[in-house]
C-alpha cells in the first residue's frame, strides 16, 4: 500500500487539524503515518487505524546538535518507510523534513501554519532560520500559506519562488460538525471564552487585566480559559498563577478539552487577544462556524477570520485598553445584534473556510493535477 507521512511538531497538531484530510487520503488508498512528538492524540490516531512515530523533537530549542539529530532521525524514518508523499507542518518539520525528504527523493508539500516569533526580531537565530528556509523551500512541490502576510514575508525576503506558493484558508473547519446551537442560559452571566495555548503572546495575561478593569463595572461577566499550559514554552503562564487569578478576578481556567464544541456552545462570545504571528487560528474558525461573535486583534492571521463590526471586533495588538474598549462594545449590543454578528461569522466560514477547500487543494497536488491555485 502507498504511504503518506504527515509530519508536525506534535501528534496533536497532526490529528486535531488534519483528521479529515487523513480520512480522505485513507479512502484514496494511502496508509497514513503520523510523525510528531507523542501526546494524548496517539490513542485517537491508533483508533482510526493509522500509525504514529514519536519524533522526540526539541520543539522550541535552538540547539544545533538537537536539530541535526532531528534531521538524521527524519532521514532514517523516510528511508525505512519509503512514503509516496510527505506533508510537513510547523517550522522544524518544514525545514528539516524537507531537506531530509530531498536526500531520500520523496516529494513534499509544506504548510506554513504561522511564523511565531521568528520574523518579529532581527537576531542570529532569525537570520539562521531565514537561511534554512531559503535553502529548504527550493525543493517542495508546493508550499501552502495560511495568510497573505506570511506569504508576502517569504516573497519579499526572497525565501521562495512564487510559482511554489499557494494560499489556504487556514486549516479549514468541518462545517457540518461545527454548527450553531441555541445558547441555553441558566443565569444572567455573559461568558467570554479563550481557546488556545495558555501563553503570554496569545494574550492570556491581557484577558486577566481586562477582567480586573471591567468586572467591578459589569459583575455578571466571566472569562473562561481553555487550553494547555506548555511548561517548555517561554512565556507560558503556570497553573499556580492561573489559580491565583481565579481567586482575584472573574477568571475560570477550564483545563483542556477533547471536544471544544462543548465549551464553545455555552458562551456568548470568543475572546482571543493574541499578538503572536498566527496562521489563521483554528479555534476562531471553529467558533465563527458555530455562530459565535469574536473579539480578537488586528494581527496576522486573526484579521483573516474577523471583519471588524461584521462578525466581531478587532483591538490593537498587545493593548489592554483597546481590548477593554471592544469588550465594552460587545456588552452594549442587544441580543439581536449579538445574534446577527454570530450569523455573519457562520456565513463567512461557509464561504471562505470550509475544510473541503483545503482537502481538495492537497488532493490536486498529490494527484499531479494542474491549476492547483484555482
Amino acid at each position: 500500500m502507498k504511504k503518506i507521512i504527515l509530519n508536525a511538531n506534535t501528534l496533536f497538531a497532526v490529528y486535531n487539524f488534519r483528521c479529515n484530510l487523513m480520512k480522505r487520503l485513507s479512502k484514496e488508498g494511502y496508509e497514513i503515518i503520523c510523525l510528531g512528538n507523542r501526546d494524548s492524540s496517539a490513542e485517537q490516531i491508533v483508533e482510526n487505524g493509522w500509525r504514529y512515530i514519536d519524533a522526540g523533537m526539541d520543539r522550541r530549542g535552538t540547539s544545533i546538535l538537537n536539530d541535526l539529530k532531528l534531521f538524521f532521525f527524519y532521514l532514517k524514518v523516510f528511508k525505512e518507510e519509503k512514503p509516496e508523499y510527505i506533508l510537513n507542518f510547523t517550522i522544524k518539520p518544514n525545514i528539516y523534513g524537507t531537506l531530509a525528504a530531498k536526500l531520500v527523493g520523496v516529494p513534499v508539500i509544506n504548510n506554513v501554519t504561522g511564523l511565531g516569533d521568528i520574523f518579529d526580531t532581527e537576531n542570529i537565530t532569525s537570520k539562521i532560520v531565514k537561511i534554512l528556509y531559503k535553502i529548504s523551500f527550493r525543493f517542495p512541490k508546493k508550499v501552502f500559506f495560511q495568510n497573505d502576510d506570511d506569504m508576502k514575508i517569504f516573497l519579499d525576503n526572497k525565501l521562495i519562488d512564487k510559482k511554489l506558493c499557494d494560499r489556504l484558508p487556514g486549516s479549514g473547519v468541518e462545517v457540518e460538525k461545527f454548527v450553531p446551537e441555541e445558547l441555553i442560559k441558566e443565569d444572567e452571566k455573559i461568558r467570554f471564552l479563550f481557546l488556545g495555548r495558555i501563553s503570554v503572546k496569545k494574550g492570556v495575561r491581557i484577558i486577566n487585566e481586562v477582567s480586573r478593569i471591567l468586572t467591578p463595572k459589569y459583575p455578571s461577566i466571566e472569562f473562561q480559559l481553555l487550553g494547555k499550559v506548555y511548561t517548555d514554552e517561554e512565556g507560558h503562564i503556570s497553573k499556580e498563577e492561573l489559580s491565583s487569578w481565579e481567586k482575584e478576578s472573574n477568571i475560570k481556567y477550564l483545563g483542556t478539552s477533547k471536544e471544544v464544541r462543548n465549551e464553545i456552545k455555552t458562551v456568548d462570545c470568543i475572546i482571543f487577544p493574541s499578538y503572536y504571528r498566527e496562521g489563521v487560528p483554528r479555534s476562531l474558525i471553529e467558533s465563527a462556524s458555530m455562530g459565535k461573535p469574536i473579539l480578537t486583534t488586528d494581527n496576522v492571521g486573526c484579521r483573516d477570520i474577523v471583519e471588524d463590526g461584521y462578525n466581531g471586533y478587532l483591538a490593537k495588538p498587545n493593548n489592554v485598553n483597546s481590548m477593554v474598549e471592544i469588550v465594552e462594545r460587545f456588552l452594549k449590543l442587544n441580543e439581536d445584534e449579538r445574534k446577527a454578528m454570530g450569523e455573519n461569522g457562520r456565513t463567512k466560514v461557509l464561504k471562505e473556510f470550509d475544510e473541503k477547500i483545503v482537502i481538495n487543494k492537497y488532493l490536486k497536488v498529490i494527484r499531479g493535477e494542474k491549476n492547483v491555485n484555482n
